[in-house]
């Protein structure tokens, strides 16, 4: 009798598959289901670990899209303090897709934000990318005149785009009760103050999430046929939880939820790739050898070995070393980080 798993290839079973590969020579787990063409722009968003994912690209020498690009003659470790040299444009981390939607619903007048502008001690912060003006404004229109400025990036981000990379990175949020508007960060961490009358906490289904990035794509398309998607799962754990799970439990939770819809939406359309980045560094496979200390933080070896494997499907077009600086652990800006700072 013969069974439908004969003749399968060794890396269908995990023995072969896995437990006799090595995390450093691994190239297999990744096949392409389109190529990156050099003239290709590519444009990046996501949670923490896409500045990773960003960098990396610009050293291989894709042309990776800079829509809003810092001051002449600032350094990189000021312009990345102030949100430039992250992302195609400076919003900052996207860690959740219905963020990602409201973001291109606000660009092109389909969204109105509630609460747009949060104060601390007499400064204004863009309440959507609070990070980006450490110090703050000098008054809500100041905050309101600069994200115009961005937002007319964000639309030229959409517009340009090929390839659009996103690394789905919580499923945990906050909104504003009456709106359903959404924050990357709760109100009173960086800024603003929590009111629960005002603000509540969110954690994402699995179907509240497909259907966000559904949109969102069928947006993009409207504006660009050309745009195809690569979709990745960060291995960075929660650092704290606002449900009434263990952050354990909560972490589990939350990168299984992000895996499945990742998972299903590359199946059901030929314009959405999967990169298995998650699957690298925080399952069985690794051992943990990718983490530091602190069972979160990925090593920079973790992250090099990663992009090994997607660059075994899209090569590097430089031949030479490039100097584009390609950012260490030390260098990411992670607004969630803050939270440790309420740990007992």
């Amino acid at each position: 009798m013969k069974s439908p798993y004969q003749s399968l290839p060794p890396e269908r079973f995990w023995k072969t598959g896995v437990s006799e590969q090595h995390p450093f020579s691994i190239i297999d787990l990744y096949k392409r289901k389109f190529r990156i063409l050099p003239t290709d722009k590519i444009a990046t968003a996501g949670s923490c670990f896409a500045q990773h994912i960003g960098g990396h690209l610009r050293a291989a020498g894709y042309n990776v899209i800079d829509a809003e690009p810092a001051p002449n003659g600032i350094t990189d470790a000021a312009a990345r303090k102030f949100g430039w040299r992250t992302y195609s444009a400076r919003y900052g981390n996207i860690y959740y897709a219905q963020q990602l939607l409201q973001l291109v619903e606000e660009a092109y007048g389909l969204f109105t934000p509630s609460e747009p502008v949060w104060e601390k001690q007499g400064r204004y912060y863009d309440a959507f990318r609070p990070s980006v003006e450490p110090c703050g404004l000098s008054s809500p229109a100041e905050v309101k005149a600069h994200r115009e400025e961005h937002l007319a990036a964000v639309r030229e981000v959409v517009e340009t785009a090929n390839i659009f990379v996103f690394t789905f990175g919580l499923t945990e949020g906050w909104i504003h009760r009456e709106s359903g508007t959404c924050y990357p960060t709760a109100p009173g961490t960086i800024t603003g103050t929590y009111d629960p009358k005002v603000y509540e906490f969110k954690n994402y289904r699995t179907s509240e999430i497909r259907a966000s990035f559904e949109k969102f794509r069928s947006l993009v398309l409207e504006r660009n046929v050309t745009a195809k998607f690569i979709v990745t799962v960060s291995p960075v754990a929660l650092i704290a939880t606002a449900s009434e799970s263990h952050v354990l439990s909560a972490t589990t939770y939350s990168k299984s939820v992000l895996r499945a819809v990742a998972g299903e939406l590359a199946e059901d359309y030929a314009d959405i790739d999967y990169f298995p980045s998650y699957e690298l560094i925080a399952t069985p496979f690794s051992k943990g050898f990718f983490y530091s200390s602190n069972l979160r933080t990925v090593e920079d070896q973790g992250v090099r070995s990663v992009m090994r494997v997607f660059f075994s499907q899209h090569p590097a077009i430089k031949k030479k070393p490039s100097k584009e600086k390609v950012l260490s652990k030390d260098d990411i800006v992670c607004e969630e980080a803050m939270l440790e700072t309420f740990s007992a």
